[in-house]
């Protein structure tokens, strides 16, 4: 079984670029076209998180270094059950 994983991205270094979108094995990430980085882009954004498999590969393209890969499963955010 792939391991699973989930990645976090700096909106404030992401420029859009695509370049985690193209280069994603799984397909995960895409645009986030309904909303604005604080540097005016479209951030990039998990769309399918159940699909990454933690490969590191959107890490390593990044031009700007705005994508941190985690092995697991994500925290539970404060509310959820």
């Amino acid at each position: 079984m792939p391991a699973k994983g989930w990645v976090e991205i700096n909106d404030l270094y992401c420029k859009a670029c695509e370049t985690c979108v193209t280069d994603c094995p799984k397909d995960v990430l895409a645009l986030d076209m309904s909303r604005l980085s604080p540097r005016g882009y479209h951030p990039a954004y998990m769309a399918r998180p159940e699909d990454c498999i933690a490969c590191g590969t959107c890490a390593v393209v990044c031009p700007d270094a705005a994508i941190t890969v985690y092995k697991g499963t994500p925290p539970k955010k404060e509310g959820e059950a």
